[in-house]
């Protein structure tokens, strides 16, 4: 790929206009604004190439093509499940890096679970997104791409969007608002803000700018501890900005009129599923606006953390919900084609380095 060239996929229709505006007078080659729209639109069809643009000129598509290129990922990988139809995708990206993407299917309608980094520096224990460990940033339209390449090939709308993929969404701040804003956008996929979910670790400084954007996406805050020394064990985050902090975050988050948050808890046997956990995270999260969503652990390769038991699940939630917390068990869709994501790029990377 010639660095040069210009990520159009990452762009607005207003900025896509100012580009012709551009790209006209260098040429010599008339690029009206009003096709800004245009190709934008085909973008967010999910073209590969210029030339698919059949109500753009050929002179015009030449341009383009010397001067841009389209980022939306190939499929290197696919797996389908046999029990609920979920796809797994390992995308390649234009440089070769892979991310990883899942396709749920609901009946509220269907879920694109997306990454927004090339592996990920946060380092939690029980994570497969960190074992090969973390390359670069997504930018808009590798994030948007996953949308719009997963959508293509099972020829299915997408109408909610959760970034739990590989990577820390909050560490790639600037990339993912650009993203919200182009998958928004009526004249692309149109998909509004409160199908979006936004998943983080909890990086507070970026909790408390996003809530001055007052986007209604629901903020999900990867817990997964009770209390301070337990959480720094599980997720190195916690030793920059303690629970208290995250917390504080999040009721000023709530205050600046976010929408509810959901508090992701993985259920680890033995490390944070005892029937005190369950009483100090209700004292947590006593007042605050929220939704508990309990995850069973996905087993991974390399560590040593099992899931919970169910019946320690069970009384978890019955806890929770006696203090007046609604907890759900997160349903595990595609369970025979180990739909977590991290692990087909940790064993893409390995295969390449031996």
């Amino acid at each position: 790929m010639d660095n040069k060239k210009i990520d159009i996929s990452s762009l607005d229709i207003p900025e896509i206009a100012a580009l012709f505006e551009e790209l006209s007078e260098k040429s010599g080659v008339k690029l009206e604004k009003f096709r800004a729209k245009q190709v934008f639109s085909w973008l967010n069809k999910g073209v590969y190439s210029f030339d698919e643009m059949t109500n753009v000129s050929k002179a015009q598509r030449t341009v383009l093509s010397e001067n841009c290129y389209i980022a939306l990922p190939a499929v290197e990988k696919k797996y389908v499940s046999k029990i609920d139809g979920t796809v797994k995708y390992l995308f390649k990206l234009f440089d070769g890096e892979c991310v990883e993407s899942v396709f749920m299917r609901y009946e509220h309608g269907n879920t694109v679970c997306i990454s927004t980094q090339a592996g990920c520096r946060m380092g939690c224990r029980f994570c497969a997104s960190t074992i090969a460990g973390f390359t670069r940033n997504l930018t808009p339209s590798e994030i948007l791409g996953q949308v719009i390449a997963a959508s293509k090939d099972t020829g299915e709308r997408v109408s909610n969007i959760v970034m739990m993929g590989i990577g820390e969404p909050l560490d790639n701040f600037d990339n993912v608002m650009k993203f919200l804003e182009l998958v928004n956008c009526e004249e692309g996929l149109n998909i509004g803000y409160r199908h979006i979910s936004l998943s983080t670790c909890g990086i507070v400084p970026k909790i408390l700018e996003l809530s001055e954007k007052k986007l209604p996406i629901t903020l999900s805050i990867s817990l997964h501890a009770t209390n301070q020394k337990e959480r720094e064990n599980l997720m190195p985050i916690a030793k920059k900005y303690s629970i208290d902090e995250l917390l504080g975050a999040c009721r000023k988050y709530l205050e600046g009129g976010g929408k509810r948050i959901s508090f992701e808890y993985t259920m680890i046997e033995g490390e944070n599923d005892s029937r005190e956990d369950a009483m100090r995270l209700a004292k947590l999260l006593s007042g605050m606006l929220c939704h508990v969503n309990l995850i069973p652990l996905n087993t991974v390769s390399g560590r040593d953390y099992r899931k919970s038991g169910k019946e320690a699940i069970a009384n978890f939630v019955s806890i929770l919900e006696k203090h007046g917390f609604p907890a759900t068990v997160r349903r595990r869709l595609g369970s025979d084609i180990d739909a977590s994501c991290g692990q087909l790029r940790a064993s893409k990377i390995e295969a390449k380095n031996t």
